[in-house]
């Protein structure tokens, strides 16, 4: 697909144009749509934008599209294919959805869509519909990490660029696939880490929900939490681990089953809001108190910070899946001709008692 030449030339590529490193400020709502144009803007929401965290300038790989193989385009004219991963119950798909289609609007530019419904084979085959139908670029939010080969073929055979957002497909950047955007995963279990070990005291039995297995999300998210409270809790001990799937029905089925069998349970380290506010209502339906177990979350939703409002979620890492802005700008920058990084890492808030109460309007 790409000429061997070109891409020995990707190693000393600088940085993503100074455009992405600003702050972007997004309109988002509740929108949703299956294979169809974009049609609806969404109101604005307060400080909500995505912020660049890594690379700083002049460091990290980069890819041209020279390097990747493919010709310039203007992002006007195009067709950008969007797949989302999970059901829109959840309100990070929502709030990612939303965020594309607004972009798309603004810019003018063709979207299409589709939904795999948490089914990574209809993910694959909506994305290889997407690009039957004409789509000129991809944005995907992968629901796993691995399987991606028969869309990666189809994709090289006809230079279509691909950016991926929030989760990482285990392929080669600026060859498989163009630019990854999303958080650091490990880092943000670390910090959900920092919070459980100032909510407990850094003694006691803790559990982890996990999210989806098969996704860098759930590994990385794992890894940093374990790594940091290992490292700075010894007196923390994770007595329990189980998929919650990162659904909030799943979420209150795992800690139901978790009351019963370590009823000293201090801690909940829920890797995604939705499993951590189901939680919650395993906690409420048991009887117990607010606050009574600890309960840390990742993601940012405004029910997961209402949670720490009312007292039954004691802090939120945030995961802002705002990623219109930056996905369009890459897109832009990228098919002029001009590079941009192979791994875009973005700021992510906090939510504790302290900010929950003033920032609930940033939340989605």
């Amino acid at each position: 697909m790409k000429p061997t030449a070109l891409l020995r030339r990707t190693s000393a590529r600088t940085l993503l144009a100074t455009g992405l490193l600003t702050s972007l400020v997004l309109t988002t709502g509740c929108t949703k749509s299956e294979d169809s144009d974009s049609d609806k803007a969404a109101p604005q929401q307060g400080d909500s934008g995505q912020q660049v965290a890594s690379p700083s300038a002049g460091s990290g790989p980069a890819c041209t599209i020279d390097a990747y193989g493919g010709e310039k385009l203007d992002l006007k004219s195009a067709t950008v294919g969007f797949s989302q991963s999970e059901k829109e119950a959840n309100p990070f798909r929502i709030a990612e959805t939303a965020s594309i289609e607004a972009e798309a609007k603004k810019r003018g530019v063709k979207l299409l869509t589709a939904n795999a419904q948490s089914q990574f084979s209809k993910q694959i085959s909506d994305v290889q519909d997407l690009i039957a139908k004409g789509a000129d670029l991809l944005v995907i939010a992968p629901l796993n990490s691995d399987g991606w080969e028969p869309v990666l073929r189809t994709a090289a055979a006809k230079h279509i660029p691909i950016v991926t957002v929030d989760r990482k497909i285990n392929a080669t950047a600026c060859k498989d696939y163009v630019s990854f955007i999303g958080s650091d995963f490990v880092e943000q279990g670390k910090r959900a880490a920092d919070e459980m070990i100032e909510a407990t005291g850094g003694k006691g039995d803790i559990a982890i929900l996990l999210g989806s297995a098969g996704n860098n999300v759930t590994t990385e998210r794992t890894k940093g939490f374990v790594d940091q409270i290992k490292a700075k809790a010894p007196g923390l001990k994770v007595v329990f681990q189980q998929t919650g799937e990162f659904a909030r029905e799943k979420g209150q089925s795992v800690t139901e089953n978790l009351i019963q069998s370590k009823p000293g349970i201090k801690g909940i380290y829920a890797e995604n809001d939705e499993m951590g506010l189901g939680a919650v209502n395993a906690l409420k339906g048991a009887g117990k108190k607010a606050g009574a177990v600890k309960i840390v979350t990742i993601d940012g939703t405004r029910n997961a910070v209402q949670g720490i409002v009312d007292g039954w979620i004691h802090g939120v890492i945030e995961s802002n899946p705002r990623f219109g802005p930056l996905a369009f700008q890459t897109l832009d920058t990228f098919t002029k001709g001009s590079e941009v990084a192979q791994d875009t890492v973005i700021k992510d808030s906090a939510y504790t008692e302290a900010n929950a109460q003033s920032d609930l309007d940033k939340a989605y």
